[in-house]
C-alpha cells in the first residue's frame, strides 16, 4: 500500500442530509493513502426526523456521524467548525446532498473556506458541494464541474462549467456525481501528493 498522503490533513465538512457515499468513499480512499481525515459535522439544516439535542448529523441514506460501522479513531476523527483554523488544513472537502445548501448559510463555514482559499489550501467539492464554494466567492474564473443542478449557479458565479467526472483548476477540485468519486479522489490524491 502506498502512503502518498502521509502527514496530510483532509477535513470533510457535512451538515444534515449529506450524500452518504460522498463522505464514506473519501474517508476510506484518502485514509488508505495515509491522510489524516477529520470529519466536521455541522448541526444545522432541515431533517425529516425530529431534531433532538445531541442527535447526530445524518446522511440522506441514514449514516450518522460518527459512523457506527466505522467508529471514530482508525479512519477519521471528529472536530467542530468553531475549533478549526485554516493553517491546520491541507484540504477542505464538501460532499453533496442537501448538506451544502445548509453549510453555505453558516458564517463560520464560509469564513473558513475564504481563509483556506487565501492560503492556497486545496478546496474540493463534489455533486452539490460547489454551492459552498459559490457562496464563498472562490469559483470566479475557474474551470469546475458538479451535478447538472448546480451548473447554472456555477456559471452565474463566473465559473466555466465543464461536464467531466472531475477537474482541478489551481487549488479547487470539483467532481460531478457519486459515480465519479474515483476520479474525484484521484485528483485530490495527486494534488496533495505534490504539495
Amino acid at each position: 500500500m502506498t502512503q502518498l498522503l502521509r502527514g496530510k490533513r483532509v477535513f470533510i465538512m457535512v451538515a444534515q442530509e449529506y450524500e452518504d457515499i460522498e463522505l464514506l468513499y473519501p474517508i476510506l480512499r484518502l485514509s488508505e493513502e495515509g491522510a489524516e481525515i477529520i470529519v466536521v459535522p455541522v448541526r444545522m439544516g432541515h431533517h425529516p426526523r425530529p431534531y433532538l439535542e445531541g442527535k447526530p448529523v445524518t446522511g440522506r441514506f441514514g449514516h450518522p456521524v460518527p459512523i457506527p460501522v466505522m467508529p471514530e479513531g482508525k479512519r477519521y476523527k471528529i472536530r467542530y467548525v468553531e475549533e478549526i483554523h485554516a493553517g491546520e488544513i491541507d484540504a477542505l472537502l464538501f460532499p453533496g446532498g442537501f448538506s451544502p445548501d445548509y453549510l453555505r448559510r453558516h458564517e463560520d463555514v464560509i469564513d473558513l473556506v475564504q481563509k483556506c482559499h487565501e492560503k492556497g489550501k486545496l478546496l474540493a467539492a463534489i455533486c452539490h458541494g460547489p454551492w459552498v464554494l459559490i457562496s464563498a466567492k472562490v469559483v470566479r474564473g475557474k474551470r469546475v464541474t458538479g451535478v447538472s443542478a448546480v451548473r447554472d449557479d456555477l456559471i452565474n458565479a463566473g465559473a466555466e462549467y465543464v461536464d467531466v467526472p472531475a477537474i482541478r483548476d489551481g487549488n479547487i477540485i470539483t467532481g460531478r456525481v457519486p459515480n465519479d468519486l474515483p476520479e474525484f479522489c484521484q485528483e485530490i490524491i495527486q494534488a496533495l501528493s505534490n504539495i
